[in-house]
Formats: structure tokens, C-alpha cells, sequence
């Protein structure tokens, strides 16, 4: 009974000491963009003498707004063209057989694993090719290169754990490829998609190193350059109140939206985990 309820309370603790090391930075920097002057040095854990200049200021020196929308429009034009590309060819890895499958499947993995710094220069002469720099489609279509391998290697996956019988039984009633992934099967794997939709726009919506090499104007730049790009009056003295303010602004959002899709998220992370 005692050891039972020595490990109760060091789990408790172990789960508390998580909970404070993941939301504890977060937590400062709310704290840090309700402080002005001096006050931004001060240890205290909740300021003395709250105040939203520094989030007025982030909106009134430059087009953060519009970085906002920037970011926005890109992070969704590329989860939308992956999971668009990603379905049927997830269904296909996932229900074809063919030759090849395995090594394509890892191909998709591979291509992953590569640091940006070693694609940045051949996608920028694609870019440049197309007419596409400096502007929102050109920074969504290099997105890909990140995006599309990891939701096409998490959806082949699930589409792999869905039952057969339902496949097979739409064939026997006439179903059409097409018909069976959008109408029968795409339903089926709405956790999924939600899961690494999400992860997708996650990673589409913090990416920073193609930003900001195929965008030069400040109307074309999304958050994650436009945080960077932050300068004091003088260019060397970093005014921190209004990078922690903007560091707040774009993380809401993703937020709130781990918030609302949360089941689904679970649900699709965990599919197939467990069969019965």
C-alpha cells in the first residue's frame, strides 16, 4: 500500500515537472510582452505593472497583420495541396501492390531527412524559373518539400490499419477508385488527416529558413521572418518586449487550434496502435 502510494506521488511529480518545463516558457514570454523599460529585466514572475504597448507597437511599426495573413494563406494552400496529393497516393502505397512500393515509401522518408540548407539552392533556381519569388505561392509550393513526405508516410500508414472488408465490399457494389478514396475512405481517415494536417500546418506555419530566402518585401513575408526582422531604433538594441509580444500573437493560434482538435488528434495519432 505505501509503495503504491510513493509511486501515485512521484508520478504526480514527474508529471508536474513536465507539465512546468514544456508551458513554463510560454508562460514567460506573456509575461515578458506585458512589461516595458526596465521592467522587461525584472525576475518577477507576474508583472507588477501589466501593459499591451508592446503588442500596439508590434502592429503600429510594421505590417505585422499582414504578416498574420501571409502566414496563413501559405501554411493552408500547402497542408491543402498535401493532404490533396498526399490521399491517393497514401492509398495507393497503402492497398496496390506494385514494385517498388517499399523503396517509393522510403523515398518519401528520405527526402525528409535532408536539411534544408542542402535543397535551398536548386529549389530557389525552381522558384525563380517559375516567376514565383517573392511571392506567397512560390514560399507554399517549397513548403512541400516538407509537408508532403510527412503526410503521405503517416496516411499510408492508417490506410494500411483500415479493414478490407469495407474496400472490397464497395468494389462488389461498384464503386470506382475514385469514389472508393473520396466517398468511402476519406471519411474513414478524417483523424488522420486532421492529426497530420495539423502537424503540417505546424511546421508550414513556423518554417522560417524558405521564407526568408524567397521573400524580400515586407508585404510577402510571414511571421516567423517578420519576428526576426525586429530592430530597435537604432538596429542594435533587440526591443525584447516586441519579439516576445509577436512571439505570442503567432503561437495562439496554433494553440487554440491543438485545443479544439485535440480528440481528433489523439484519434489519429493512435490509430492502429491497438487491434482487436
Amino acid at each position: 500500500m505505501l509503495g503504491r502510494v510513493v509511486r501515485r506521488i512521484a508520478f504526480l511529480a514527474l508529471a508536474a515537472l513536465i507539465f512546468v518545463y514544456a508551458v513554463f516558457p510560454f508562460y514567460w514570454a506573456v509575461a515578458s510582452s506585458l512589461r516595458t523599460g526596465q521592467a522587461l529585466f525584472s525576475t518577477d514572475l507576474i508583472p507588477r505593472e501589466p501593459s499591451l504597448a508592446n503588442y500596439a507597437a508590434v502592429f503600429a511599426e510594421q505590417p505585422f497583420a499582414r504578416n498574420i495573413l501571409n502566414s496563413l494563406i501559405v501554411a493552408a494552400v500547402s497542408v491543402g495541396l498535401s493532404l490533396a496529393l498526399a490521399v491517393p497516393a497514401a492509398y495507393a502505397l497503402g492497398r496496390v501492390a506494385f514494385k517498388g512500393r517499399v523503396a517509393l515509401l522510403f523515398t518519401f522518408l528520405g527526402v525528409s531527412m535532408f536539411p534544408q540548407i542542402a535543397v535551398l539552392s536548386g529549389m530557389f533556381e525552381i522558384i525563380q524559373q517559375l516567376g514565383l519569388f517573392n511571392r506567397l505561392l512560390g514560399v507554399s509550393l517549397s513548403y512541400l518539400v516538407l509537408t508532403l513526405p510527412l503526410t503521405v508516410w503517416v496516411l499510408t500508414a492508417f490506410m494500411r490499419d483500415l479493414p478490407r472488408e469495407i474496400e472490397e465490399a464497395a468494389i462488389v457494389d461498384g464503386a470506382t477508385p475514385w469514389v472508393l478514396i473520396w466517398r468511402i475512405l476519406l471519411p474513414l481517415m478524417a483523424p488522420a488527416i486532421v492529426a497530420t494536417g495539423l502537424l503540417a500546418f505546424i511546421c508550414a506555419w513556423n518554417e522560417f529558413l524558405f521564407a526568408l530566402t524567397f521573400t524580400v518585401s515586407s508585404e510577402t513575408r510571414t511571421v516567423p521572418v517578420a519576428i526576426a526582422l525586429i530592430s530597435g531604433a537604432t538596429g542594435y538594441e533587440l526591443p525584447w518586449g516586441n519579439i516576445m509580444a509577436a512571439s505570442v500573437v503567432v503561437t495562439v493560434p496554433l494553440v487554440v487550434l491543438v485545443f479544439i482538435f485535440q480528440h481528433r488528434i489523439v484519434a489519429g495519432l493512435t490509430a492502429g496502435a491497438i487491434k482487436g
